[in-house]
């Protein structure tokens, strides 16, 4: 069974030519339960994001600010299996028709096995995996295999990242290129910065084609506004999951919340000439 790489492209193609920015999503698989989560995820497609990232719970997520690793703390302790995140995947695709991605890290694909992986994702109804610490110079076997189901590799780039490293990756990923707004680890910021708007530039020139969306950092939709001026998506994660974790375990207010929030970026990511 083929992925559906071709719909995350076709619905970042589609925000394109609505001039705006794409909409992404982040929320980890397996919190605030697998069931919760599900729910939270149908509720920020609701609220009007685009696309959504399910975050595989890990140990040591060194990517992750405080408030994500409380959230795989939560789903880890809770149980949450790599059979789960593709539950996750499955349903939240088949209700709303929309791309729905995996961010996860290494290890635990490298442990479960690529061919599985793939397989199952693609037969999940998934678009792609997000991969933030697969060296481009080592990820030969899983582009194979992502290739092979019909699934996006999505790369991360940094500020610090050269042109020559930018061109590389760019050649190698797919789907879109993740560009980290700054050093350092998720979480929300005041201000996105101007480093920013140099690394998306810095990375189209490497290849027109391929979109840049732009994660780490972003809460509002007055940031959101901000980084749609320059990035074809606005990646928020840490936003939607602090509205779960101060809903305080109330299921129905925690949904408001997310729902709330999307609706919100929606709208900031509608550029205003």
């Amino acid at each position: 069974m083929s992925g559906n790489i071709q719909l995350l492209t076709d619905t970042l193609a589609e925000a394109k030519a609505e001039n705006r920015a794409a909409l992404i999503a982040y929320l980890p698989a397996g919190f605030p339960t697998v069931d919760g989560g599900i729910a939270a995820i149908k509720a920020v497609f609701e609220g009007g994001a685009d696309v959504v990232e399910v975050g595989l719970p890990h140990s040591d997520p060194v990517l992750d600010g405080p408030v994500i690793q409380t959230a795989d703390d939560i789903a880890l302790r809770g149980g949450v299996k790599i059979a789960d995140v593709m539950r996750t995947v499955r349903e939240a695709h088949e209700a709303t028709g929309k791309p729905v991605l995996v961010m996860t890290y290494w290890n635990p694909i490298d442990r479960y096995g690529v061919e599985r992986f793939t397989e199952e994702l693609a037969a999940a109804g998934g678009a792609g995996c997000i991969l933030p610490d697969l060296p481009v110079q080592e990820s030969e076997v899983w582009r194979a295999n992502a290739d092979k189901h019909g699934l996006a590799t999505v790369f991360v780039v940094a500020p610090s990242s050269k042109d020559e490293r930018l061109a590389t990756i760019t050649a190698a990923g797919s789907g879109f290129v993740y560009a980290a707004s700054l050093m350092g680890v998720t979480g929300t910021r005041e201000s996105v910065g101007e480093q920013a708007a140099d690394l998306v530039r810095r990375t189209r020139a490497t290849a027109p084609a391929l979109p840049v969306c732009v994660g780490l950092g972003v809460s509002d939709a007055t940031q959101a506004k901000e980084v749609a001026a320059f990035a074809d998506g606005v990646i928020v994660g840490s936003a939607f999951v602090k509205r779960i974790l101060d809903a305080d375990g109330d299921e129905a207010a925690g949904l408001a919340a997310v729902r709330e929030l999307a609706a919100e970026l929606a709208e900031g990511v509608r550029r205003v000439s």
